[in-house]
Protein backbone atom coordinates (compact mmCIF):
# COMPACT_ATOMS: atom_id res chain seq x y z
CA UNK A 1 0.00 0.00 0.00
CA UNK A 2 2.94 2.75 1.11
CA UNK A 3 4.64 2.89 -2.69
CA UNK A 4 1.34 1.91 -4.03
CA UNK A 5 0.33 5.76 -3.55
CA UNK A 6 3.99 6.95 -4.82
CA UNK A 7 3.83 4.81 -7.69
CA UNK A 8 -0.19 6.13 -8.38
CA UNK A 9 1.05 9.72 -7.96
CA UNK A 10 4.39 9.40 -9.76
CA UNK A 11 2.40 7.98 -12.68
CA UNK A 12 -0.06 10.12 -12.73
CA UNK A 13 2.56 12.95 -12.94
CA UNK A 14 3.56 11.67 -15.91
CA UNK A 15 6.35 8.63 -14.67
CA UNK A 16 9.26 8.20 -12.43
CA UNK A 17 11.94 10.77 -14.20
CA UNK A 18 13.92 12.98 -11.95
CA UNK A 19 12.60 15.67 -11.47
CA UNK A 20 9.34 14.11 -10.45
CA UNK A 21 11.31 12.13 -8.20
CA UNK A 22 12.57 15.74 -6.32
CA UNK A 23 9.40 17.06 -6.81
CA UNK A 24 7.60 14.05 -5.14
CA UNK A 25 9.88 14.23 -2.61
CA UNK A 26 9.39 17.67 -1.96
CA UNK A 27 5.83 17.43 -1.28
CA UNK A 28 5.47 14.75 1.04
CA UNK A 29 8.69 16.46 2.99
CA UNK A 30 6.74 19.23 2.43
CA UNK A 31 3.28 17.41 4.18
CA UNK A 32 5.57 16.26 6.83
CA UNK A 33 6.76 19.71 8.06
CA UNK A 34 3.70 21.62 7.81
CA UNK A 35 2.19 18.93 10.04
CA UNK A 36 0.61 16.69 7.77
CA UNK A 37 -2.75 16.90 5.55
CA UNK A 38 -4.26 18.45 8.67
CA UNK A 39 -1.48 21.45 8.81
CA UNK A 40 -2.00 21.92 5.07
CA UNK A 41 -5.64 22.41 5.25
CA UNK A 42 -5.20 24.76 7.92
CA UNK A 43 -2.17 26.77 5.91
CA UNK A 44 -4.37 26.94 2.62
CA UNK A 45 -7.23 27.92 4.86
CA UNK A 46 -5.59 30.82 6.72
CA UNK A 47 -4.55 32.37 2.70
CA UNK A 48 -8.62 32.26 1.71
CA UNK A 49 -8.22 29.09 0.49
CA UNK A 50 -9.98 26.18 2.17
CA UNK A 51 -12.32 25.30 -0.46
CA UNK A 52 -9.45 24.86 -3.28
CA UNK A 53 -8.05 22.37 -0.75
CA UNK A 54 -10.95 20.63 1.08
CA UNK A 55 -11.30 19.59 -2.42
CA UNK A 56 -8.75 17.64 -2.74
CA UNK A 57 -9.20 15.98 0.54
CA UNK A 58 -13.19 15.61 -0.15
CA UNK A 59 -14.12 12.30 -2.72
CA UNK A 60 -15.31 14.50 -4.93
CA UNK A 61 -13.15 16.21 -8.26
CA UNK A 62 -9.84 17.99 -7.31
CA UNK A 63 -9.96 21.64 -7.96
CA UNK A 64 -6.83 22.89 -9.57
CA UNK A 65 -3.84 25.03 -7.82
CA UNK A 66 -2.10 27.75 -9.82
CA UNK A 67 1.84 28.50 -9.31
CA UNK A 68 0.30 32.07 -7.99
CA UNK A 69 -2.22 30.46 -5.58
CA UNK A 70 0.81 27.82 -4.72
CA UNK A 71 3.13 30.65 -3.48
CA UNK A 72 0.68 32.45 -2.18
CA UNK A 73 -0.21 29.77 0.30
CA UNK A 74 3.26 29.19 1.12
CA UNK A 75 4.94 32.29 1.56
CA UNK A 76 7.93 33.10 -0.61
CA UNK A 77 10.41 32.84 2.19
CA UNK A 78 9.32 29.12 2.40
CA UNK A 79 9.37 28.79 -1.57
CA UNK A 80 12.95 30.32 -1.37
CA UNK A 81 13.70 27.25 1.12
CA UNK A 82 12.29 24.45 -0.94
CA UNK A 83 14.26 25.94 -3.80
CA UNK A 84 17.67 25.87 -2.35
CA UNK A 85 16.70 22.38 -0.97
CA UNK A 86 16.17 21.31 -4.35
CA UNK A 87 18.37 21.60 -7.55
CA UNK A 88 15.04 22.95 -9.25
CA UNK A 89 14.23 26.21 -10.45
CA UNK A 90 11.31 28.32 -8.95
CA UNK A 91 9.39 27.79 -11.73
CA UNK A 92 9.81 24.05 -11.83
CA UNK A 93 9.39 23.71 -7.99
CA UNK A 94 5.77 25.93 -8.72
CA UNK A 95 4.51 24.08 -11.22
CA UNK A 96 5.43 20.57 -10.19
CA UNK A 97 4.36 21.00 -7.00
CA UNK A 98 0.89 22.84 -7.91
CA UNK A 99 0.46 19.66 -10.18
CA UNK A 100 1.84 17.03 -7.39
CA UNK A 101 -0.19 18.55 -4.10
CA UNK A 102 -3.62 18.15 -5.14
CA UNK A 103 -3.02 14.37 -6.32
CA UNK A 104 -0.58 13.80 -3.07
CA UNK A 105 -3.59 14.72 -1.00
CA UNK A 106 -6.05 13.38 -2.91
CA UNK A 107 -4.82 9.39 -2.17
CA UNK A 108 -3.57 10.26 0.81
CA UNK A 109 -7.65 11.10 2.18
CA UNK A 110 -9.04 8.14 0.16
CA UNK A 111 -11.88 8.46 2.55
CA UNK A 112 -12.54 12.06 2.10
CA UNK A 113 -11.38 13.13 6.21
CA UNK A 114 -7.31 14.41 6.89
CA UNK A 115 -6.63 12.00 9.52
CA UNK A 116 -6.77 8.61 7.65
CA UNK A 117 -4.28 10.69 5.64
CA UNK A 118 -1.71 11.61 7.74
CA UNK A 119 -1.81 7.57 8.87
CA UNK A 120 -0.91 6.93 5.16
CA UNK A 121 1.46 10.12 5.19
CA UNK A 122 3.43 8.13 7.71
CA UNK A 123 3.08 5.25 5.80
CA UNK A 124 4.06 6.49 3.03
CA UNK A 125 7.29 8.65 3.97
CA UNK A 126 8.42 5.71 5.91
CA UNK A 127 8.52 3.49 2.11
CA UNK A 128 10.11 6.32 0.96
CA UNK A 129 13.41 7.10 3.21
CA UNK A 130 14.05 3.81 1.59
CA UNK A 131 14.55 5.13 -1.77
CA UNK A 132 16.71 8.34 -0.77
Amino acid sequence: VNMGIFDQITDALGGGDSQQSVVMQLAMNLLQQQGGVQGLLEQFQQNGMGDLISSWVGTGANQSLSTEQLQSALGSSRISELVQGSQLSENQLLSGLSDALPQLVDKLTPDGQASTGDDLLKQGLGALSKFF
